[in-house]
């Protein structure tokens, strides 16, 4: 695994050869669009990117690229199938995002938590519930503990999280959001 983690890492950290994959129009309904930054730390390994992601209740899209804008891998849900095109064209196909995106990125990647965890809240059911919940005293969360993931709430612009620190078990994500619509 740590080879594809590396290989992952230096795919954001790098410039790709190609525009590949690209953000397309909502299938359904959109709960929500961001975008900002993403940091990932696996082991000994460390890089960044952009992220843009649209999240609707049967589907998500989401967009990595690197720090130059070019594309890196598309995660696509819809409904119960989850498919990751990476820079170079290829498909990938799973029931859940995180041994997708571990499988074929190198690092696991929370997305049916984390449609909620940015949004400032614990994710709904089927997931377990929370095993830690600390709020502050403007009502807002600053630290929750789901599905083995550890969710730091590190700064909010307005309503919304703008800054969250993920940590698992050897792995860190580092999400900035810039704009919400």
């Amino acid at each position: 695994m740590r080879g594809a983690g590396a290989a992952a890492i230096a795919a954001l950290a790098t410039l790709a050869a190609c525009a590949g994959p690209r953000l397309t129009a909502p299938a359904g309904e959109v709960e929500f669009e961001l975008s900002g930054r993403i940091a990932v730390r696996y082991r000994d390994d460390a890089g960044s990117g952009n992220i843009a992601w649209r999240h609707g209740p049967r589907s998500d899209e989401m967009l990595l690229t690197t720090p130059f804008g070019q594309g890196i891998a598309r995660l696509v849900r819809e409904g119960d199938e989850i498919t990751l095109t990476t820079q170079d064209g290829r498909e990938y196909r799973a029931g859940d995002a995180e041994s997708l995106t571990e499988q074929v990125l190198g690092f696991r990647l929370p997305l049916r938590g984390l449609a909620d965890w940015v949004r400032g809240r614990a994710a709904a059911a089927p997931a377990p519930a929370p095993t830690l919940q600390r709020v502050n005293a403007a009502g807002r969360l600053d630290e929750l503990e789901q599905s083995g993931w550890l969710v730091e709430y590190q700064e909010y612009a307005g309503a919304n999280p703008s800054r969250l620190r993920l940590t698992y078990p050897g792995l860190e994500l580092r999400v900035a959001v810039s704009a919400w619509k």
